[in-house]
């Protein structure tokens, strides 16, 4: 059994190794350039970021030899991602879901069914995209960023292209409110803000995880904005990455079910995203290690400390992956429409959250 995986591995890697070497390069600068203390003070951008701008730099030069390095590009940001979105679950446990209660899972709720009801609408009836396209760019804004769409993206089976354009809009909109918020907060423009309200609006607007932290510790940077209240952003952030999987069980059955009415076609299997039940298992098991001090010998801080790393790099992998396929000529062409969907959900996140974490006042803040 042993030989048989290993074999596997070894097989997986020589197919695949031009590709993984390519990318590997993209996610060493991307991991040097995030930790210089003189970037990460100045930017606070993590290497996720830096992985999806170097590769889109790059993406002319990866068009240019595709035939050499598809194959392990196309690995890392297909099964790479899903181990990456699978290893997630080590920086969420249940006691911190249950910290925010029936009232936390309410507020993200909201976020998530209005951001991605819109998305569908405006992108299918004022835009004209595709279904998919609209559902991508909704998926991306209203949860978690480019991981949501990733993991849609996978789970309909659609273009790739499509997620990459929504991928990208998602990323450009996140990094910008991320600077944007802790400015804003500083400054008061936001009224009738404390600390704790600014932490719930973070958490429960701002598209990426990335984007959380990052707007955080500018916050506690630029004003009076404490870990308390940089807990509660995380947490409710935390809360709308667990609803990733009940979201993709019930978009992919019923995008399943129409595609298959619209084609007069009487099976209607469903893509089931096996990932997001791992995900949610891999929660459990960080719940469990996070209370015990060893596990079979092993410091659980040591384990739980990698299953960080690894999902870490595996995201980053994916981003630099996704960064490469972006083809500028067919962003060009069909990319303006999407992104000004992104830019209508970006500003919807904005006014809709501001009113929905003033009307959680005395609950969660």
């Amino acid at each position: 059994m042993k030989v048989n995986i290993l074999t596997k591995s070894l097989i997986i890697i020589r197919s695949n190794f031009k590709g993984l070497f390519f990318v590997s390069c993209i996610v060493g600068c991307s991991m040097y350039l995030s930790n210089l203390q003189s970037i990460k003070d100045s930017t606070h951008l993590a290497a996720t970021a830096f992985a999806i701008i170097i590769g889109v730099l790059l993406s002319p030069w990866f068009f240019k030899y595709q035939h050499t390095f598809q194959s392990g590009v196309h690995f890392s940001a297909k099964k790479l991602l899903r181990l990456g979105i699978v290893l997630y679950g080590f920086n969420i446990t249940l006691t911190e879901l249950l910290s925010v209660g029936l009232w936390g899972f309410l507020l993200s709720l909201l976020i998530i069914i209005i951001i991605f009801l819109l998305s569908v609408l405006i992108g299918i009836k004022i835009f004209k995209l595709d279904k998919e396209t609209s559902m991508l760019v909704g998926a991306g804004s209203s949860i978690c960023g480019a991981a949501a769409v990733l993991a849609l993206e996978s789970s309909l089976k659609s273009d790739p292209f499509k997620g990459i354009l929504a991928v990208g809009t998602v990323v450009i909109f996140g990094l910008i409110f991320m600077f944007l918020y802790p400015i804003m907060f500083s400054f008061d423009l936001i009224p009738y803000f404390d600390q704790n309200a600014m932490g719930v609006y973070m958490g429960a607007t701002l598209h990426e995880v990335a984007n959380v932290v990052g707007a955080a510790e500018m916050a506690k940077d630029m004003s009076n904005f404490n870990q308390s209240a940089a807990n509660l952003a995380i947490i409710i952030k935390m809360m709308r990455v667990i609803l990733l999987v009940p979201f993709l069980l019930i978009v992919t059955y019923f995008f399943t079910k129409t595609r298959h009415e619209n084609s007069k076609k009487t099976s209607k299997t469903i893509t089931i995203p096996y990932f997001a039940f791992a995900f949610l298992i891999m929660i459990a098991v960080n719940t469990f290690l996070s209370k015990q001090e060893h596990f079979l010998g092993i410091d659980t801080n040591f384990i739980i400390n990698t299953g960080k790393l690894l999902c870490t790099l595996c995201i980053v992998y994916a981003m630099a992956a996704l960064g490469l396929q972006i083809d500028f000529k067919k962003f060009l062409k069909s990319g303006f429409k999407v992104f000004a969907l992104a830019l209508i959900l970006a500003f919807s996140l904005i006014v809709i959250g501001y009113f929905l974490t003033l009307a959680f006042k005395g609950i969660l803040w």
